[in-house]
């Protein structure tokens, strides 16, 4: 693998420095937890109510749980446990229900934007919960600043390589891909015969894989051999909040859905436990690849 320069400073703790990892789901907050401990330092996990996978192991750290409708104590509890850092991660599959909510003090004078950002894709909210944790006091970082090993590196991953064929629809993927991330509506497709096929919404994904091999099942893809998985990040997206990722069930998924390989933006994705989903890849048939990142469009 080439290895690819990022854009992400790493970030260094002080001795009075308290980490708290916002968790959703997906297998992203156990690595960083997992992480922060072998470097002696022990995280704080604020679980988002009913998102984090219950195999996380979450709970034998320092914890608490959080529904969404009590978003607005989020600053008062940070300031209790004594955090400085904070990092979101993993996957969040509803909003707050706003009748339910009871802003206080500190959050009343946001809520014409949180409405705004709530009405937005999920780049703009979480664009909205950055600011405000940033201008609370909190230092916001990402995943990849904690564990930078996480960074797809350009190139090949493992031992399977895409045919000719394949990057046709690695091309068309990712300009399906891109075009829903201008629109914040998501960060992955897939394409089959040069064709974008299923394009990932907000429900993620899992759910889009999951589609495409109901297609199959169902014999809507007849005749449609192979096909890629392509994910990259959002124009402009806010980089410290939602990066894509694949991992071992990413492999899984997609070899479930007749795929053969799965293809991410090298710089700007994450890889999430490597070695076991490089191991996975091999064994079932599939590639994955790092790709160049794009250069950036500029309006003449």
């Amino acid at each position: 693998m080439m290895r690819t320069e990022t854009r992400f400073p790493a970030i260094a703790y002080g001795p009075d420095s308290r980490i708290c990892i916002i968790a959703g789901g997906g297998d992203l907050p156990a690595v960083i937890a997992e992480d922060l401990d072998r470097q002696g330092i022990r995280p704080f996990v604020l679980m988002v109510a009913g998102e984090p996978d219950p195999e996380a192991g979450l709970e034998r750290y320092d914890h608490e749980s959080l529904t969404l409708e009590e978003a607005p104590s989020l600053v008062k509890r940070l300031r209790r446990r004594g955090v400085t850092h904070v990092v979101m991660a993993g996957e969040i599959k509803r909003r707050p229900r706003i009748a339910a909510m009871r802003p206080g003090l500190g959050l009343l004078r946001h809520v014409p934007a949180f409405l705004r950002a709530l009405s937005s894709g999920d780049d703009g909210l979480l664009r909205f919960v950055v600011e405000w944790l940033e201008g609370s006091g909190f230092e916001v970082v990402g995943a990849h600043q904690i564990v930078p090993d996480l960074v797809a590196t350009e190139g090949q991953f493992g031992k399977v390589s895409p045919e000719k064929t394949d990057w046709r629809d690695i091309d068309a993927a990712r300009l399906a891909a891109e075009a829903i991330g201008a629109l914040d509506i998501g960060q992955g497709a897939v394409a089959i015969g040069g064709r974008a096929i299923a394009l990932e919404g907000i429900e993620g994904t899992d759910a889009m894989l999951a589609r495409v091999k109901d297609l199959r099942d169902h014999g809507r893809l007849a005749g449609k051999q192979r096909g890629v998985l392509v994910k990259c990040s959002k124009p402009g997206q806010e980089a410290r909040t939602d990066l894509p990722s694949i991992g071992p069930r990413t492999v899984d998924e997609a070899h479930a859905a007749g795929l053969v390989g799965i293809a991410v933006e090298a710089g700007s994705s994450l890889v999430l436990n490597g070695p076991e989903m490089i191991g996975k890849a091999d064994a079932l048939g599939l590639f994955v690849i790092g790709l160049p990142p794009r250069e950036p469009r500029h309006e003449d």
